[in-house]
């Protein structure tokens, strides 16, 4: 019995663009193609405006060939784009705020004016 069912959203890599569809490998045995008309509810100019060769992107299933190992895809129904992680981190305000740097200032320009009278680079 397959992994893959009909209705399933799983998640592939784009290997092929061509003007009818999208080639989607799947694992080492399976692979795929997303129609031009399973791309998007609109009409498609250029399917290169969805999705580039070698990007990971959920798909789902619309049929299963187990003896080819293919399978028929679609993303028009689907939030097919995978979210690259964040390292952004929150800021977090400390209760001090601002007041650290209006402490410190005076001391920095003191410091480079010194730098600058002696005709040191700042």
């Amino acid at each position: 019995m397959t992994k893959y069912k009909k209705g399933k959203v799983v998640r592939g890599t784009v290997t092929g663009i061509e003007n009818y569809g999208i080639f989607i490998s799947l694992d080492e045995y399976y692979s795929g193609l997303i129609h031009i008309s399973e791309i998007s509810h609109s009409f498609v100019k250029d399917i290169n405006n969805f999705v580039k060769i070698g990007e990971t992107i959920y798909v789902e299933i619309l049929d299963v060939d187990d003896e080819s190992c293919h399978l028929k895809l679609s993303i028009k129904n689907i939030v097919y784009k995978i979210k690259a992680k964040s390292n952004k981190k929150k800021i977090v305000e400390t209760k001090h705020g601002f007041h650290t740097l209006a402490y410190k200032l005076p001391g920095w320009i003191n410091q480079s004016l010194k730098k600058f009278q002696n005709n040191e680079k700042i």
